[in-house]
């Protein structure tokens, strides 16, 4: 007995077949995207992971976060041998080690010990002053390009007249999202650190940053108060308001969540941009802590040590060795993870906004 033929069953044809490849181009497109970004964050896991939790010490247990790599300042390694052992330490570590040998030495009537040692530097030590100045540059520069860009968002969209200065703002606005990021930093030298005097400091990577990502912030947030209904608007004004208590009451508070993605969009350029702030606010080596100043002016005008500048050093500027190769994982692992974090809490504060202002 024959199987029935079912009617409406869809018949094969070349169209089908070319749409099948195509559907099959576009899949694997994705994938692969994934799959490299998959490989790219798995090396920096796999050998990132290790400096962070040993922290150079060989003979630590596995797994455990120590306080040497994350909140300790960095420093030269040396590498030496001692009583046929071969022995790593950091500069602090291993000049307290030659006293107390030296002294042992002097006790027991013996000459002084000689130690032959290596030295690497940037090598041991730690990422502390590295990751606070990374963090207060991400905030600071934010904060600036969220209260700019929001003002230039609601005056372009709410107050504006559409027309040819306005057109040519937008387009202007869209031409700056594709300059380079060495451009705003030469602009951000020129402009902060030499006309305004702000020499290489914390205030003028913030501007410079901030200028940098304003055009992403400014657009993203002019669409997401054209995703308003015009209806709260016009119920808002008929009701007697002003216009700025309609922007303010019943426009700002749904479009937050959409402006908040423009933030997630900006930190995640900011964190990671190297040329802006090695000319206006990177040092390659600072010992004290932002906070660390004698009068409060101070913290604003003085430069910080940065994630991205610091793996571009220490990947790029000395000779390169084993040792140098793990402090570059330990960072981009780190630098990673604070990104990740401070982009997560803006999705969560942004997804509660989402359910609570919803229409």
């Amino acid at each position: 007995m024959s199987t029935p033929i079912n009617p409406f069953a869809t018949k094969p044809s070349r169209s089908r077949s070319f749409e099948k490849v195509i559907l099959g181009v576009f899949r694997f497109a994705t994938y692969f995207v994934l799959l490299c970004g998959v490989i790219v964050f798995a090396d920096i896991i796999f050998k990132g992971l290790p400096t962070v939790t040993n922290a150079f010490k060989t003979t630590s247990s596995f797994p455990y976060v120590t306080n040497t790599f994350l909140f300790e300042a960095p420093e030269s390694l040396y590498v030496f041998e001692h009583n046929g052992q071969k022995m790593e330490m950091g500069d602090k570590e291993y000049r307290a080690f030659r006293e107390s040998e030296t002294a042992k030495a002097a006790s027991a009537g013996q000459p002084a010990p000689v130690f032959k040692s290596s030295s690497y530097v940037y090598s041991a030590g730690g990422i502390w002053p590295c990751i606070v100045g990374t963090v207060l540059l991400v905030v600071g520069s934010m904060t600036i390009a969220l209260f700019l860009g929001v003002c230039s968002a609601i005056y372009l969209n709410e107050y504006a007249k559409d027309g040819t200065v306005v057109r040519f703002i937008r387009l202007a606005i869209l031409n700056l999202a594709g300059v380079p990021s060495i451009v705003f930093g030469l602009f951000g030298f020129g402009m902060f650190v030499i006309f305004f005097d702000w020499n290489v400091s914390l205030l003028a990577g913030w501007f410079t940053l901030a200028f940098m990502v304003l055009p992403v912030v400014i657009t993203a947030s002019e669409e997401s108060l054209k995703a308003v209904p015009k209806g709260f608007r016009e119920g808002s004004l008929a009701l007697g308001a002003t216009k700025w208590q309609t922007i303010r009451k019943n426009v700002l508070p749904y479009a937050l969540p959409g402006i908040l993605t423009s933030s997630i969009l900006g930190i995640a350029r900011v964190a990671g941009e190297t040329a802006p702030i090695m000319f206006t606010a990177a040092y390659v080596v600072r010992d004290k802590l932002p906070w660390d100043v004698e009068k409060v002016s101070d913290f604003f005008f003085q430069g910080v040590m940065a994630l991205p500048y610091h793996i571009y050093v220490v990947s790029s500027k000395i000779p390169q060795n084993e040792y140098t190769a793990r402090v570059q994982y330990g960072t981009a692992f780190v630098f990673l993870g604070i990104v990740a974090l401070i982009a997560t809490a803006s999705i969560i504060f942004r997804n509660k906004l989402r359910s609570r202002y919803q229409w």
